[in-house]
């Protein structure tokens, strides 16, 4: 990173930590300071691995302040900032605003709605993180509804109702109801003949493009005037299967004149020539639209407060029309913007990845190039982690960008300390060890010396990354196990001291042995790296969570039994460094 890069991060950074450790009276968190100093700075994104060693020194620095000096160096720092927080009256440590008119609603209950046509990728992540933190502040209700009533444009995937379950329970939550809306079909037929008893929809045989031409013109079709007894006919024909997609449709009567032509007479139901996926929906012919179906089981579900993309404002002002034929309460709505996630290179689609998937270009929903839940969980990343990130976020109506640089921050302040360290060396070198020490002790954790060390028999020679290998005559440390010269094409042992470290004269590099390491194959978002790990990660346990000293921390996702022997590969999932 160019040097002024650094001092624009740290000087950020810097007014970021300041605010997040005067806000809550306390330490700075480096994963808190990270969400809005690469959202704010869009520039530092494309050096998202360097970023996180530069906060944690400032962070630090920050931390070792009292509260005055604190106040005193944001002031000078960043005014503005300083007023924002005398401004912030939230008078507690949530991220997110209070959900409105809580008081007249007995339990607040919200739902997520997902279509089940594969996992969640990333993005999807936001609305149960967001969700599941309101029922843990207001001690409220979490509800799962699978909006499956399109058997068709967004066909369900049988292992989709499970994967998602999955996916929330990685999340850490527990939903308090799972509901599956192919099973509720008769329900939403019986809705529907109520409206019709109620003067709010009709049959309509209209060609799309004929009612299309007629509702922007504010012009009725001339089936708006059916009697109600030929629109109770028509519909059970529907229901009955007896009409073709695109025959027949229900629409709901609103205002033919409205100034917004896409709220005029609404499709509320259609005919699908697909069977439903699943066997016990797959007689049904006559679907609801999503916004009836999705109105419909808000109600009769007691939902107090949705949370839904911004650019879904009209499904709100379509329900409300049924709503008011009902003489129902609609209840309070949450609209925010996109999420985008930075660091890949595939896009937040479930149909797209399903298409790289089937044509072979990615492995599998747990891809490290996918940016999915499963592949986040394959790598090692926490749940928690990715639910903080995104309750930072917040529900802004704006357009928000997910740095993952951020969720590895806060995964990091989580993993770090249980994870043993370990040497893995990509593309070794083999250099003679002349006269040195039989084994290398490096700890198991630098910040726990109880946890011991390892012992890394070197037995005459080590592999080490070419770009470690010194100049001819330079020295280098050996981590554990000390100072070697390199000459003659190999490494002389030297028993200098670490003060040699100390005062920036020797670099420290990593290292295994080159005989007896393990062969393994580190999965990560860039393609597979292959290379040798010291010998005792042979008894390492899978989803055992390591840092590769000097590389970053990584999931064990196989330990290969007699890999020196074999050269069979162990596999581990890279997280981030």
């Amino acid at each position: 990173m160019e040097d002024e890069l650094r001092e624009r991060v740290e000087r950020a950074a810097e007014a970021h930590a300041l605010f997040n450790a005067l806000k809550h009276d306390g330490d700075a968190d480096v994963g808190a300071v990270m969400g809005p100093l690469m959202g704010e700075n869009p520039d530092f994104r494309p050096h998202g691995d360097a970023v996180p060693g530069v906060v944690a020194p400032v962070v630090q620095r920050v931390n070792e302040m009292d509260t005055a000096e604190r106040r005193a160096r944001l002031e000078e720092l960043d005014p503005a900032l300083a007023a924002a927080l005398d401004a912030d009256d939230e008078g507690d440590d949530h991220t997110l605003p209070d959900l409105p008119n809580v008081e007249a609603y007995e339990t607040v209950r919200m739902r997520a709605a997902p279509n089940p046509n594969g996992p969640w990728h990333i993005g999807h992540a936001r609305m149960p993180a967001v969700i599941g933190t309101y029922k843990e502040r207001y001690d409220g209700e979490f509800v799962v509804r699978f909006d499956d009533t399109d058997p068709e444009t967004k066909r369900p995937d049988l292992d989709a109702y499970d994967q998602i379950l999955d996916d929330v329970a990685y999340l850490g939550f527990e939903p308090d109801e799972v509901v599956t809306a192919s099973d509720r079909v008769e329900t939403y037929y019986e809705y529907a003949r109520d409206l019709v008893d109620a003067g709010g929809a009709y049959t309509c045989s209209c060609p799309q493009a004929e009612f299309s031409a007629l509702k922007n013109a504010g012009e009725a079709c001339p089936h708006r005037d059916k009697s109600t007894e030929q629109t109770h006919e028509e519909f059970t024909a529907m229901v009955d299967g007896e009409f073709a997609a695109g025959e027949m449709v229900l629409r709901v009567r609103t205002d033919i004149e409205h100034k917004n032509p896409a709220l005029r007479d609404w499709v509320a139901f259609r005919m699908v020539d697909t069977p439903h996926p699943r066997e016990a929906a797959s007689q049904y012919r006559c679907w609801p639209m999503l916004d009836f179906q999705s109105g419909i089981d808000d109600h009769l579900l007691e939902v107090s407060h949705i949370i839904r993309g911004i650019d879904l404002q009209d499904s709100a002002k379509r329900q409300e029309f049924v709503y008011d034929y009902f003489g129902w309460e609609y209840p309070e709505v949450i609209h925010w913007g996109h999420v985008d996630v930075d660091a890949y290179d595939v896009k937040l689609s479930t149909s797209t990845l399903k298409e790289l998937i089937d044509a072979g270009e990615l492995d599998g929903w747990d891809d490290p190039r996918a940016p999915t839940l499963r592949s986040l969980r394959r790598r090692g990343i926490r749940g928690e982690a990715v639910v903080e990130a995104m309750i930072e976020l917040g529900t802004s109506t704006a357009n928000v960008d997910l740095s993952m640089s951020s969720v590895y921050a806060k995964n990091r302040d989580r993993v770090d300390d249980a994870s043993d360290r370990c040497f893995f060396v990509r593309d070794g070198v083999e250099k003679p060890v002349i006269a040195g020490p039989a084994a290398g002790e490096p700890p198991v954790h630098p910040d726990h010396e109880d946890r011991g060390r390892r012992h890394i028999p070197v037995e005459g020679a080590v592999l080490v990354e070419p770009d470690d290998v010194p100049p001819n005559g330079r020295r280098v440390w050996l981590k554990g196990y000390g100072c070697v010269r390199h000459t003659r094409d190999a490494f002389e042992f030297t028993g200098d001291d670490i003060d040699v470290v100390r005062d920036g004269d020797v670099d420290v590099v990593h290292w295994v042995p080159a005989d007896g390491s393990l062969p393994v194959r580190m999965r990560t978002m860039d393609g597979d790296v292959t290379g040798m790990a010291e010998p005792g990660f042979a008894e390492r346990d899978v989803d055992e969570v390591l840092q590769f000293e000097r590389i970053g921390f990584v999931r064990v996702d196989r330990v290969a039994e007699d890999g020196a022997v074999s050269g069979d590969e162990s596999v581990v999932y890279f997280a981030h460094p």
